[in-house]
């Protein structure tokens, strides 16, 4: 008779998401996951497979849990959604105690280690990227005027993806470049004058 899990899968996925995003996918070692989560190896891999399987449910919920409710601004069809959007991730950044692994995105780390090798992992993050900037995209749209040239919409949408994925990237260790870049994508989305 097999035995029944005595943990919450939810809490320990949280527990290795929190440990994936502060150090990346390569750097955190098994033992540390233990560590986090409180199970053993064995648990870890009886549940989740393996490492891999433990950062692709941890990737998930990322994606559901950080990603999706700070899009809200972007999706609500609100007028100056972007603006919004990207002064409501300055003040967050601004707010966080150097050290803080939420400086950083846990999606933009994994593209820069194991996505870089790994094509599933590279998808997730292709897949992050086309969807902040399709969000962003749309919002554009709501603030822009009938007349404004689509190409030009779609331009400013990926300059604004790139400003801010620049961001993530530079935060951890220059907050003060990354509120820069913030703000260049901000006034890059600002609404065009008639």
């Amino acid at each position: 008779m097999a035995r029944s899990r005595e943990f919450d899968t939810a809490t320990v996925v949280r527990a290795a998401r929190d440990l994936f995003w502060a150090v990346g996918y390569d750097v955190a070692s098994i033992s540390d996951l233990e560590s986090a989560t409180g199970l053993s190896r064995s648990s870890l891999y009886q549940a989740f497979g393996n490492k891999r399987g433990l950062f692709d449910a941890a990737l998930q919920d990322y994606l559901d849990e950080i990603v999706e409710p700070r899009l809200v601004h972007l999706t609500d069809g609100s007028p100056d959604g972007v603006r919004r959007y990207l002064s409501d991730m300055a003040a967050s950044l601004a707010a966080l105690e150097p050290g803080d692994p939420r400086f950083g995105c846990m999606i933009v780390r994994a593209g820069a280690g194991i996505g870089s090798r790994d094509t599933d992992a590279a998808a997730v993050v292709a897949g992050y990227r086309r969807r902040v900037e399709g969000s962003i995209l749309a919002a554009l749209r709501v603030d822009a005027p009938s007349s404004t040239d689509q190409a030009r919409l779609t331009h400013r949408a990926t300059v604004i993806t790139g400003l801010i994925v620049s961001t993530l990237l530079l935060a951890p260790v220059d907050l003060d470049g990354a509120l820069a870049l913030l703000e260049a994508a901000i006034i890059e989305a600002a609404p065009p004058v008639e």
